[in-house]
Parts: structure tokens; C-alpha cells; sequence
């Protein structure tokens, strides 16, 4: 194992220093809401409507897109054949993402917010969120647990606070990570060729099952059920990316070959999927600037569930990956998937169902400001159990 992968490192300095990008962003929008408070509605006002509702912000759409293409232009797809020889990581992953992540990221979410941490966050405070896609309901109607308002001439959502927050938590934890577990499978050193079969698996099944377990754990929650736009952000912030990474990757390739992709083609592309997720994080933060000043432990309250399931996950996936007998080249990115977040994915969804100024948006940005840190922490910790598992 003491090759050249122990000196890997972070190269870029937009991954190193991530969290210090955000926090720079949460500041700056915070700022920029006060200096120019109209930017970010009229910003948030130029989307697409269906029935006088806002869908789809375009500029948002922009960014996002720009977040998800670098991400999917570097799987080769053609990868996922060879899953088959590597059975129990793979098997691993899947259960652990599918069939246990969502789920306890609902339990625990709805006990810290919906009742441990309820009175800090405000028992009687609510959010305004956007009516679900699709439905045509009048000012002062009941849908869920929410009432319709009115608010700037636009049909709305009322409901409470910290449901949004709970509601933004459900959509990280329905999210595997497809982006920067390259990076943390690399830190820890891991195999990067299986990490690449895991992202493009999970990449795969997103395309099935987020939409599905995004309106089910919705529902339950007693949140509104937005199919429409569940099936409508999968298809464009995962799918379209997907797609455009696929072929465009094919002809880059043809075009001038893999090495040329490879050192060139994908450091080009490395800052912009960052640079496109800070210019959201800064129009996010310059409309909830107000909220996080009047109540700045508003992010802590929500990274305490986030930081409980991450390490619950890591834990029993890192545990399982024993039991099973991997090697620890496999073992550790089998646990970074599933204790880390398609913070993208649920950045795109949370606005696109809740809107750019929601309580659920902004508890999927704490999962961008909580995770760099975090999972930096877990790597440190896989490379010193690395003894535990056979080599």
C-alpha cells in the first residue's frame, strides 16, 4: 500500500478549500441580499411556468447543469460491466444507498427537527415553499400540512419551518454520492476503478429510484407529494447531464483521443462544476440571508442530523465491508458512497420543488458546508483502520 498513492493529495485548490468556498459564498450572498436585495427574486422570477407557477428557474437550471455535466462527462459507462467481478462492494453500495440511507436519514431527521430541536427552530414558524407542479389549488386551500397563500401575486405554500428543513435533509439522504467520492476514494486509496463502477451504478439506479423514494419519504412526511417535478429535476439535472456527458465524452475522445480527455479535456472542467455550485450558493444565500441573521444557529440545528446519519452510515458500511471480507482498497469507497452526498442533485431538486428561497434548500447547502470537513475526517480515519481488513 506505501506506493505513490500515499502521497495522494487534493490538487486543485477549489477541492481543497471547499468549505472556505462556501463559507466565502454564505457570507457574500448573505451581503449581496442586503446590498441588492431584488437581485436574487428577479434572478429566481426569470423560470418557466406551468398554470402561473414558477417551475423551472433558468438561470438556477444554468448553473446546475453546468454543476452536474463535468461530473457525468467522466464515467465510462462501459465500466459497469464489469460490476460482475466485483460483487459484494457493489452489493454493498446498492443496499446501503437504497434500502437503509434514505430511510434512517427520515427517522433521524424527523427526531431532531420534528421534536428535539423543534422549539429552537420555531415552534410556530413556517416557510413559504411553491405549490407542487401540477396542482391548481385556491388561496387558502389545505394540501398536506401546508395552506395556500398569496404572496407577490403568486400562489403559494405555507408550512412549517422546520418540516422544509426535514424535507431538504430527505433529499440528501436519497442522493448517493456521484462526484466527490472520486475524491475521497482517491485520498483514502481506495480502488478507483471500482469507485468508478459504483458512481456509474448509482448514477443508473438515481435515474429510477430517486424520484420514487422522493415522493414517498415526502409523503409520509406529511410534505406535499411533487411527482411532476421530482420525474422533471431527475430528468434535468440527471439525466440530461448523463446524456450530454455520454455522447460528448464519445466524440471528445474520437476526436482527440483518451490521454488528450483525460489531462486536458477533464482539468478544464474540474473548476466549473465548483464554480457553477458557489454561484448558487450565493443567489441561494442573498434571499435566506435574512433568516440565517435572525437566527444564525439555524445551520447548526440542521447539520446535527446530517452529521448523526453520515457517520451512522459510514459506520455501518465500513462495518459491513468487515463482515463481508473486502479487501480495504475496496471496503473504503464502498463506505465513503454511502456516508457521502449528491449534494448537486439535491441542491437542483430542493429549488426546483421548494424554490430557490425555501427552508428545504437551504438545509442541502449545510450538507455542502458540513461535508468537505467531515468526510476529510473519515478518510483520515480509513487510512489508519487500513490494517483491519486483509490486503
Amino acid at each position: 500500500m506505501e506506493n505513490g498513492n500515499s502521497r495522494r493529495k487534493m490538487t486543485s485548490i477549489f477541492e481543497r478549500y471547499l468549505t472556505v468556498w462556501v463559507g466565502l459564498c454564505i457570507v457574500g450572498g448573505i451581503l449581496l441580499g442586503k446590498v441588492a436585495p431584488d437581485l436574487a427574486k428577479t434572478l429566481d422570477g426569470m423560470s418557466i411556468d406551468v398554470n402561473g407557477a414558477p417551475v423551472v428557474s433558468i438561470p438556477i437550471a444554468i448553473c446546475l447543469f453546468f454543476m452536474m455535466y463535468p461530473i457525468m462527462v467522466k464515467i465510462d459507462f462501459t465500466s459497469v460491466i464489469k460490476a460482475g467481478k466485483s460483487g459484494k462492494p457493489v452489493f454493498l453500495t446498492l443496499v446501503l444507498n437504497w434500502c437503509i440511507k434514505p430511510f434512517t436519514m427520515y427517522a433521524i431527521s424527523i427526531f431532531f427537527l420534528g421534536y428535539l430541536l423543534k422549539s429552537f427552530i420555531g415552534i410556530d414558524a413556517t416557510d413559504i415553499v411553491k405549490i407542487p407542479f401540477g396542482l391548481d389549488l385556491p388561496v387558502g386551500a389545505h394540501h398536506g400540512v401546508g395552506v395556500v397563500i398569496l404572496q407577490d401575486g403568486i400562489r403559494m405554500l405555507q408550512i412549517p419551518l422546520w418540516r422544509s428543513y426535514f424535507a431538504g435533509c430527505i433529499l440528501l439522504g436519497i442522493a448517493p454520492c456521484t462526484a466527490m467520492v472520486l475524491v475521497w476514494g482517491y485520498l483514502s486509496r481506495g480502488n478507483d476503478g471500482l469507485t468508478l463502477v459504483m458512481v456509474a451504478i448509482n448514477s443508473l439506479t438515481m435515474l429510477i429510484l430517486y424520484g420514487v423514494l422522493g415522493g414517498f419519504l415526502l409523503g409520509i412526511g406529511k410534505l406535499p407529494i411533487p411527482w411532476q417535478a421530482l420525474l422533471l429535476s431527475v430528468a434535468i439535472y440527471v439525466a440530461l447531464p448523463l446524456v450530454a456527458g455520454y455522447f460528448s465524452r464519445k466524440w471528445v475522445i474520437k476526436l482527440k483521443g483518451e490521454t488528450w480527455f483525460k489531462d486536458k479535456f477533464l482539468q478544464v472542467l474540474t473548476p466549473v462544476t465548483i464554480g457553477a455550485l458557489l454561484l448558487t450558493l450565493i443567489l441561494l444565500f442573498s434571499f435566506k440571508g435574512d433568516v440565517i441573521t435572525a437566527n444564525p444557529l439555524t445551520i447548526l440545528w440542521i447539520a446535527i442530523p446530517l452529521f448523526i446519519q453520515t457517520i451512522l452510515i459510514f459506520a455501518l458500511g465500513y462495518g459491513a465491508a468487515k463482515l463481508l471480507k473486502l479487501k480495504y482498497e475496496d471496503a473504503a469507497p464502498a463506505a465513503m458512497i454511502g456516508a457521502s452526498n449528491h449534494f448537486e442533485v439535491a441542491i437542483a431538486t430542493s429549488v426546483m420543488l421548494f424554490g430557490l428561497s425555501s427552508g428545504a434548500a437551504l438545509a442541502t447547502v449545510v450538507g455542502v458546508l458540513i461535508e468537505v470537513p467531515l468526510m476529510l475526517m473519515l478518510v483520515s480515519f480509513c487510512k489508519r483502520t487500513s490494517s483491519w481488513f486483509d490486503s
